[in-house]
């Protein structure tokens, strides 16, 4: 207590405002290829860091070679800080980024594998995650298919999948030998994910989407 004291009196002495600690919070989100997720939502305000990876499956310590055998979807864990983006906002800005009347998959990225779920990590979430589904549900009409699952363990994905949309590495692809986020744009693009979710949003799309093949 003693030092708490000392450090605001020697804050007020140099006119410096201690700084509030951050409402740290995570999320866990199956929105298809966790490249596109990860790019569309680390822009946001509040979050703090997205990394790529595997959950809701059985098996221990997935790959990228035998995650869906295990039951498990490519996903995302999002932390981020709650004082800034609540989990509420942050679901419905996630379902304004993908397709969510589509229980095959995520525009060319076929399979359960590649499929949509949300993860709530406790009961807060669970609430939250179903209100904003029901509300999806009434303004699409009825044809949402993302489902509000359990909690899952996420399991992080192999350390060339995490911020492959802006790594200069480069690789050879089907766009030739380019950097991996000059092959995210190309994949992006070819995939047709941003044109999809404006035809199936309309005018609800999330207006932060990045414009194809950017």
């Amino acid at each position: 207590m003693k030092r708490l004291l000392r450090q605001t009196f020697l804050a007020v002495l140099v006119g410096v405002t201690p700084v509030a600690t951050a409402q740290a919070e995570t999320a866990i989100f199956a929105g298809g290829c966790f490249w596109c997720v990860e790019s569309d939502l680390e822009k946001l305000p509040g979050v703090r860091d997205v990394k790529s990876g595997y959950a809701g499956g059985k098996s221990q310590n997935p790959t990228y070679k035998n995650y869906e055998r295990g039951g498990h979807r490519e996903v995302v864990q999002v932390d981020f800080d709650e004082s800034q983006i609540s989990y509420q906002d942050l679901v419905r800005i996630f379902l304004r980024t993908v397709d969510v009347t589509d229980p095959g998959g995520q525009f060319c990225d076929r399979g359960y594998g590649y499929s949509t779920a949300i993860h709530p990590l406790n009961d807060r979430q669970a609430k939250a995650a179903k209100a904003e589904i029901a509300k999806a549900d009434k303004v699409l009409g009825g044809r949402v298919v993302t489902p509000v699952e359990g909690a899952a363990v996420f399991w992080p994905a192999e350390d060339y999948h995490q911020a492959y949309y802006k790594s200069n590495a480069r690789t050879l692809t089907r766009f030739g030998y380019v950097t991996r986020a000059e092959a995210y744009k190309g994949y992006r693009k070819a995939c047709g994910r941003d044109a999809r979710v404006k035809s199936v949003w309309g005018a609800e799309a999330y207006k932060g989407l990045p414009k194809a093949g950017s």
